[in-house]
């Protein structure tokens, strides 16, 4: 987000004063005399914080929260108001009005501008958040079976590292802010498929050696491409999540995946996690190469790679919460129930979603593609 700030007051001195104050700290800054003004200057864009006096004539700060609330901005609008009222009523009255935070007249300069900064970092995590969820709704798009996977596979991430906050293994490594940045960073598992052809990764039948190659390229794809953001900021966890994610979810328990080979806790976390549900997703969904698996078909299939192709402790989360994960698919369905499904064949299907299901002869691996 950029630094232009709005301030809103009928009364120029204040105006003057806000704006000097604001200016010193290093921030653009815009002004109206009201609040018709301030949706005025809201419609021309770039403006994401306003400072509003609450006691304005016709159209008080009051008003305008509501009016900013139901209007339509460009993106969220984080809004402060300047006031001398300070009982929990009026407060409340703001806060459910659309206020965001509060400035006592008079003001201390330090702490307008300690609350200024609150709202620029709320603002960062919204565009953070829409950044990368953009990021990943291009890798997704070049598939267009693929539905609602990324919506899906951030809830499944987050119930998990939820379940498994309560197990002592991971009781200081899964804080709240893990919790929110798996949530967060588990859209972008498969942005490095943005550099597979999409020969490669449409194709319904098997998978050349070749081909297969090429599908197995895209964590290092990705991992490159969010290697060069973390140079940019390395001091953002966020990026370092998201990098051990897309390098990391075709990782194997029992070092049998790829691209490194990774054995057991070796393998990150966070990518631990996102295997199981990146899987269970492709599993339970159409794909171009199968059918959608019933919840009790591909929780056999999870069972199974219980310690092979899956943490055990993460497999023994998933178990516990499984009515959950049933709740998240039903609600982010593409078509229909799938757990009216009849099985497509009894043929023996291993812990990758990976089936000789009829299609091919040739094993399938968790991307989904038959190889042979």
């Amino acid at each position: 987000m950029n630094d232009r700030i709005l301030i809103v007051d009928d009364d120029p001195i204040i105006r003057q004063m806000i704006s000097s104050t604001l200016r010193q700290g290093g921030f653009e800054v815009v002004t109206a005399e009201d609040g018709r003004g301030a949706l005025e200057r809201l419609k021309e864009g770039n403006t994401r914080l306003v400072i509003s006096d609450w006691q304005m004539p016709e159209m008080n700060g009051i008003d305008l929260c509501c009016q900013i609330r139901n209007g339509d901005f460009g993106g969220y609008v984080y809004l402060i108001l300047l006031t001398t009222m300070d009982s929990v009523a009026q407060r409340v009255e703001g806060l459910v009005s659309g206020a965001d935070d509060f400035v006592s007249k008079p003001f201390h300069p330090s702490e307008l501008i300690a609350r200024v900064n609150v709202g620029k970092r709320v603002l960062q995590l919204e565009t953070r958040e829409a950044l990368i969820f953009s990021l990943a709704k291009l890798a997704e798009s070049r598939d267009p079976e693929t539905g609602h996977h990324i919506e899906r596979v951030q809830c499944y991430s987050r119930c998990l590292a939820e379940q498994l906050v309560h197990n002592p293994k991971f009781a200081e490594t899964i804080t709240p802010q893990y919790i929110q940045l798996i949530y967060q960073t588990s859209p972008l598992h498969d942005i490095g498929k943005v550099g597979v052809p999409d020969a490669v990764l449409l194709k319904p039948g098997k998978l050349t050696d070749e081909e297969f190659l090429a599908i197995k390229a895209h964590p290092r794809i990705g991992a490159e491409t969010l290697q060069g953001a973390i140079q940019r900021s390395p001091e953002a966890s966020f990026l370092k999540m998201a990098y051990d994610i897309a390098l990391s979810h075709h990782e194997k328990y029992d070092g049998s995946g790829y691209p490194e080979g990774l054995v057991g806790d070796a393998i990150p976390l966070s990518a631990r996690i996102v295997a199981l549900a990146d899987v269970y997703d492709a599993l339970t969904t159409n794909r171009v190469y199968k059918d959608a698996y019933s919840h009790e078909r591909s929780e056999s299939i999870i069972v199974q790679g219980r310690g092979s192709h899956f943490d055990p402790d993460v497999v023994d989360a998933f178990l516990e919460i499984e009515t959950t994960f049933m709740a998240i698919r039903r609600q982010f369905d593409d078509s229909r129930d799938v757990d009216t499904l009849q099985p497509i064949s009894a043929a023996p299907i291993s812990a990758d979603g990976i089936s000789a299901d009829g299609i091919s002869a040739a094993p399938i691996s968790a991307d989904g593609m038959s190889v042979g």
